[in-house]
């Protein structure tokens, strides 16, 4: 099942996908977003809620959101790829392997949906791509072990970590370059984690202006999936709809020589099996 978060004549609401049309839930349900319905007993039984149902709009009547509009929280792996890590040495960045996965936390303002644009500041002429996938938790929980991580999982979506270079290597802290606003792409949809085989390796494809620029899948992670879980949520409680974001393959345009960055008039796209493609314009901070 695909659910999405959009809105619709300036009211935000969220709905399943169906066909090339959406369902609008959060009237039929009672749930106000997809993230509190994700934390609701009805999620369990969606596909009986869905069952008959017919699209309200078209997709292309409808502004995407992010699938998760306003997360608590937005944890982000850091190379997360071996052969990422392999490509930053090989550019002159001197990082070894972490015996723990490191981590940095995004805000919800950094995110732009599917369509919209990511916005290069008017400070930076070094916006890079990060095509990754994205997982969204479903149960909550602290200490979840690595056995448990897949059960806490509501489903997968496409991000787009795009990063503002010289802002990222400002202190060892990384964060700066990674919270500029609508520089952080997600979606277009959530896909329910029971469409995902747990541990299943998918295809994940960055292209720019249609040029192939990352081409790799989800099982070259340093640290999988269930690593990533239980690490994050030793720290803090992970809720319904907090966002995991794992990673980037090899391919940035840091690391590329020349260095080759996004520019306003450009489309990006990130594209994950069995997921879909996250597309959105690159514009100038106005």
């Amino acid at each position: 099942m695909k659910l999405m978060s959009y809105s619709i004549g300036g009211r935000e609401t969220w709905g399943v996908v169906l066909g090339d049309g959406v369902a609008e839930l959060a009237g039929r349900t009672g749930q106000a977003t997809l993230a509190d319905f994700i934390a609701s007993p009805d999620f369990q039984r969606r596909d009986a809620l869905v069952e008959g149902l017919k699209a309200d709009a078209k997709l292309a009547e409808v502004t995407f959101l992010p699938v998760i509009p306003r997360p608590e929280k937005i944890v982000c792996a850091v190379r997360n790829y071996m052969d990422h890590h392999q490509e930053v040495l090989a550019a002159g960045m001197q990082r070894e392997l972490s015996e723990q996965p490191p981590i940095f936390l995004r805000v919800w303002r950094s995110q732009t949906p599917h369509q919209g644009p990511i916005i290069r500041p008017h400070v930076s002429e070094s916006l890079d791509w990060e095509g990754e996938l994205a997982v969204v938790i479903g149960k909550e929980g602290r200490d979840i072990s690595e056995a448990d991580a897949w059960s806490h999982i509501a489903g997968y979506s496409c991000y787009n970590d795009a990063s503002v270079r010289e802002w990222q290597f400002h202190a060892k802290q990384i964060a700066s370059g990674k919270n500029f606003e609508s520089t952080g792409a997600f979606g277009p949809w959530m896909v329910t984690a029971d469409e995902i085989a747990p541990g299943r390796e998918l295809k994940l494809e960055t292209r720019l202006n249609g040029a192939v620029v990352q081409s790799s899948h989800t099982g070259h992670m340093i640290f999988p999936i269930p690593r990533l879980i239980a690490y994050a949520s030793t720290i803090f409680t992970l809720v319904p709809g907090d966002v995991i974001i794992t990673g980037t393959p090899a391919g940035v345009g840091w690391s590329k020589k020349p260095q080759q960055f996004m520019k306003p008039g450009d489309v990006v796209e990130v594209e994950i099996e069995a997921i879909g493609v996250l597309r959105n314009p690159v514009v100038a901070q106005g």
